[in-house]
């Protein structure tokens, strides 16, 4: 049986655990996939959207727990890498 993750109180805490514990003894199965954005964001643009799709745009965004602005960039850097 796999041992649960401890909760940490800090950053500091949690490097020092992963640094030095064998994490392949630990149950992971409730991570969560994170994102980071490390480029800086240095335009910006103005589009309208009916307010059905901007709803459905913010809900999906909840969904996948991020900021609706973020989702659609993402959503767009996707449908640009798929050419």
């Amino acid at each position: 049986m796999k041992k649960k993750i401890p909760i940490f109180r800090s950053d500091e805490e949690a490097e020092e655990f992963v640094a030095h514990e064998d994490l392949s003894n630990y149950d992971l199965s409730g991570g969560q996939l994170m994102q980071f954005e490390f480029k800086p964001k240095s335009k910006s643009i103005s589009i309208r959207l009916s307010e059905e799709l901007l709803l459905a745009v913010q809900k999906q965004a909840t969904r996948e727990g991020m900021p609706y602005q973020r989702f659609i960039r993402q959503t767009i850097e996707r449908a640009v890498a798929q050419k």
